[in-house]
């Protein structure tokens, strides 16, 4: 991956609910992306994590004590360029006749 492609894909935060114990370490680190909720389970207040904030990110993620944040690389497209749709949604099976 070429220095370029690297700078054109953004970062990303994910919880995953089933593994996330609610130590509230991601809302300490990373107050300005995630909060904690009334039970202190994380809520992403912004999922895109702006470039300045891209190392505490970092560092809030490798910090949770059960792997649940995660931090995603997804593609941007080049500035005047659509986003890709071809990656559409999985189309569901029809039912013939069952129900559902």
């Amino acid at each position: 991956m070429t220095r370029s492609q690297a700078e054109a894909q953004a970062h990303v935060l994910a919880v995953d609910f089933a593994a996330c114990d609610g130590h509230g370490l991601c809302a300490e680190l990373l107050p300005e992306l995630v909060g904690l909720d009334e039970w202190g389970y994380p809520v992403l207040h912004n999922r895109t994590v702006p470039p300045d904030l891209l190392l505490h990110a970092r560092r809030a993620v490798a910090a949770c004590p059960v792997m649940a944040l995660r931090l995603n690389r997804v593609p941007t497209p080049p500035p005047g360029q659509p986003p890709n749709r071809t990656a559409a949604a999985p189309r569901r099976a029809a039912s013939h006749g069952q129900p559902g």
